[in-house]
């Protein structure tokens, strides 16, 4: 059995590559030729089978998939981007080539990295991964599409306003809401574990951390394990609403929908996913603990 997975360079596709061939699975990573050479190193290392191509060069996706019996597909254009790479150059055309590529080559199972939808609140890169999953769905091939929440490591970074470093947060309108906020590792595990898993197969499965909170539950949590007085500013829903609407590129659509559907909350039941996936989730709380600078004596979270 060999697994290809698309987006092998990225923040989850790597990891996703560690946990297979840490199992015993052969792997197979679509590469550019202009990827990070150390990350090329790092899967070399790891005993992946590299093939050189593009989500935006069809050809190089049949290549890529012939031979090989369940794909993996993490790649998106939001957190990197190379000349050319847009939402509808990679996250809709791209992965829909993708899904193409592997129904006529016969794959068994597309496991397909997508977020939660919320029908209200639309934009680009949502209309995309709905596109991509509905493609799937009708493609004939067995399917797992795992709907992540929010990722603690980018969320709940000084990159997205959470600077617990410099004890400054800018709340997403007024930081009530509670979000099931995930760790890219551990979408990384469930990606590669559903593989083996038949009860995941032509699935939907929602997945997030062990405990929703919001991210005032956050700033709390800071602030009681020793990490100092919190200082906040907050955007409201409104600015956001405002920001989506008038925003003309579609990645800035994007981030601003993200923004938005993050302020509203994306708490979700995780029942379902520890009843296929029974392994310990990270939380926010081990996630906070690693990154707080002790500002006096420590206290009991």
């Amino acid at each position: 059995m060999k697994t290809l997975v698309i987006g092998a360079t990225g923040l989850v596709g790597l990891e996703v590559c560690r946990r297979l061939t840490d199992s015993g699975t052969a792997v197979r990573a679509l590469i550019r030729t202009t990827a990070d050479p150390q990350k090329r190193a790092e899967l070399e290392r790891l005993g992946v089978e590299l093939a050189q191509g593009d989500l935006k060069d069809p050809v190089s996706l049949a290549r890529a998939c012939a031979g090989v019996q369940s794909v993996i597909s993490t790649a998106s254009s939001t957190l990197t981007r190379q000349s050319g790479d847009s939402i509808e150059t990679v996250d809709r055309r791209g992965q829909l080539a993708l899904v193409d590529a592997a129904r006529t080559a016969g794959v068994e199972h597309v496991v397909f990295v997508s977020f939660r939808d919320n029908p209200a609140i639309r934009f680009p890169l949502s209309d995309a991964k709905r596109e991509v999953e509905q493609a799937l769905k009708s493609s004939g091939m067995a399917f797992t599409i795992l709907q992540a929440s929010y990722f603690m490591e980018v969320w709940l970074s000084p990159a997205l306003g959470f600077d617990i470093a410099n004890r400054k947060v800018r709340l997403l309108g007024d930081g009530t809401a509670p979000v099931s906020y995930v760790s890219y590792h551990d979408l990384a595990h469930a990606a590669a574990g559903v593989i083996d898993q038949p009860l995941a197969r032509n699935a939907v499965v929602e997945f997030g951390g062990p405990d929703a909170l919001s991210q005032r539950d956050v700033i709390r949590m800071v602030e009681t394990a020793g990490g100092g007085p919190i200082a906040t500013e907050s955007v409201s829903e409104a600015d956001l609403e405002a920001q989506r609407q008038a925003a003309t590129d579609p990645m800035q659509q994007s981030f601003c929908g993200l923004m938005l559907q993050c302020a509203r909350g994306d708490a979700m039941n995780p029942s379902r996913s520890r009843e296929l996936l029974p392994f310990a989730r990270t939380s926010v709380h081990q996630y906070i603990a690693a990154q707080i600078v002790p500002t006096g004596p420590p206290h009991a979270v």
